[in-house]
């Protein structure tokens, strides 16, 4: 096999490998120990050189490159290669008879392709029962999977309750009182490998407890507005990872836990449908864009996010203004917070959030922080804490007929796919499938009407190796040559790379795609004129 992708690939890697020991260049080095991400500087002449806590900057991007000399081969089968990609798919079909969807969404599908071992990428997706609406979100973790893992168990519980009436939390509240069930909260749509942190649930239902306790003093009869209860959980839940970190208990795997999830990180982006009416909160670099498509056909994206990062010049702006003049100059630095975390915003990472008394104190109180991979630092330039917050921008937005899809995804997506390309790979996708799908007929066709109908279908160009839209955009992000086409030789070498590697060509990807009901949507708009 001569002039391989794969080839480069590996020589690339080789490399870059060299500069990372004994060039003159510095790079952030993220190796993994047990299964676990430790962080170390890696070697530099200079001294002043910081260590980049997370996002490692060897990507590799540039499809135009053709290697000349070494030739390796990839075994990795397409029966393999489609394995590998689906492990992680799922498709979910809402029910239209469902009152809280009110059948403006079809279905969703989602993916996970991990690159760091173990993934620090998760996502979640529920139908809340006791107020109105859907909610899904996708996760990206750094320095560990702990926050992100525990912010998708928890942070739909914060919106939900918060979205709940005051006679529901009191009904929910004589319940536990009187030790009797509580009444569901969320339906989840899990994934079979989805799990949950039932080690720490108990810590976690109590806390919920104390949560929707306060909102019952705060008598609000009919529960707060989604904007306003999005905002408040994420704020909520950041506040109480901090505060669980905090509290000395004897119970050494739960104090282990929460030390894990408070000192890892992850950002979040969770959208919210009820009906017409779609609201996206995020903190962090995931992304939302949706899907619209005009009268004419054409294809645009809409992002209903902004990346919480030194390119967005408000976010920037914003971080400056909250440290003093004397800071303008290291609060960022190398487009990175402190010289060190790529996002702005981020649940966890108390790194950035505790005084450095405080750090120390709990570190030290701590039975065994070593085995916990922690990392232990104090950041140059660390004056005026907190510098980094969870706090989401909220974006609401009122769907309509010619709004088709909305594409949530970690920011893995995002580094290889711009947010048009992404909308008309899903877009092609749905054409593909569509035409791929039987119609169902009650008339009677002669043999000859059904030989054409068979004839006319086998010649409709359908490329499309894969049902569902997530794991189409992951393979074309992962194996897409210069030539805008899925290259299978590119394909199998990225999904080959040793896990020592593979972090320096990707990031771990999460993608979930709602697809609306524009016939649904349409009818609530009628449904609103005619009252």
């Amino acid at each position: 096999m001569s002039s391989t992708f794969s080839g480069w690939v590996v020589r690339t890697a080789k490399h870059q490998i060299n500069l990372l020991h004994g060039g003159t260049r510095s790079y952030s080095q993220g190796l993994m120990r047990r299964g676990q991400a430790r962080w170390r500087r890696a070697r530099s002449s200079s001294a002043a050189m910081q260590t980049c806590l997370c996002y490692p900057v060897l990507y590799s991007t540039d499809r135009s490159y053709r290697p000349t000399a070494e030739d390796v081969h990839y075994q990795l089968l397409p029966e393999k290669i489609n394995d590998i990609l689906r492990t992680n798919e799922q498709s979910c079909k809402m029910a239209d008879s469902d009152p809280k969807n009110h059948g403006t969404i079809l279905k969703f599908e989602s993916n996970i392709l991990a690159s760091n071992m173990p993934c620090e990428d998760r996502r979640s997706a529920a139908t809340c029962l006791q107020s109105k609406g859907n909610l899904f979100g996708v996760f990206d973790g750094h320095a560990g999977a702990a926050c992100a893992q525990s912010v998708s168990e928890r942070i739909f519980y914060y919106i939900a309750v918060s979205l709940m009436s005051q006679a529901s939390l009191e009904e929910m509240e004589l319940a536990r009182e009187k030790m009797k069930p509580v009444l569901p909260i969320l339906h989840w749509h899990k994934h079979k490998n989805d799990y949950m942190y039932r080690e720490i649930a108990s810590l976690y239902a109590d806390h919920l407890r104390v949560f929707w306790q306060e909102l019952i003093d705060l008598d609000n009869e009919s529960g707060m507005d989604v904007a306003d209860a999005m905002a408040y959980a994420f704020q909520r839940l950041d506040s109480d990872i901090s505060l669980e970190a905090q509290v000395t208990t004897d119970n050494q795997l739960l104090r282990n836990i929460t030390l894990q999830v408070a000192f890892s990180g992850a950002t979040a982006c969770v959208s919210h449908v009820d009906g017409i009416h779609l609201h996206v909160a995020n903190s962090g670099d995931c992304r939302a864009v949706l899907g619209v498509q005009d009268q004419n056909g054409t294809w645009s994206s809409v992002p209903l996010t902004a990346d919480h990062n030194a390119f967005n010049l408000s976010e920037l702006q914003r971080v400056q203004s909250e440290h003093p003049e004397s800071e303008e100059e290291t609060v960022v630095s190398d487009q990175r917070l402190l010289g060190l975390l790529m996002p702005f915003r981020a649940f966890g990472d108390v790194q950035f959030k505790w005084s450095e008394e405080l750090q120390k104190s709990i570190l030290q109180g701590a039975y065994n922080a070593e085995p916990l991979n922690i990392y232990q630092y104090y950041p140059a330039n660390y004056h005026t804490p907190p510098y980094l917050t969870a706090t989401p921008e909220v974006t609401y937005h009122k769907l309509r007929p010619q709004d088709k899809f909305l594409v949530m995804a970690s920011d893995g997506l995002w580094d290889l796919l711009d947010n048009q390309e992404v909308v008309r790979l899903v877009a092609e996708h749905l054409s593909e499938i569509s035409i791929r799908e039987p119609q169902i007929s009650t008339e009677k066709h002669s043999l000859g009407t059904m030989h054409d109908l068979l004839l006319q279908r086998q010649s409709s160009r359908v490329t499309t190796q894969d049902r569902n839209v997530a794991t189409h955009l992951i393979r074309h992000a992962v194996g897409t040559n210069e030539d805008g086409e899925v290259d299978q030789e590119r394909l199998a070498a990225m999904l080959s790379l040793p896990e020592d590697l593979c972090r320096m060509y990707r990031d771990d990807i999460t993608i979930t795609v709602i697809y609306f009901n524009s016939s649904a949507i349409e009818a609530q708009y009628q449904d609103s004129e005619e009252k």
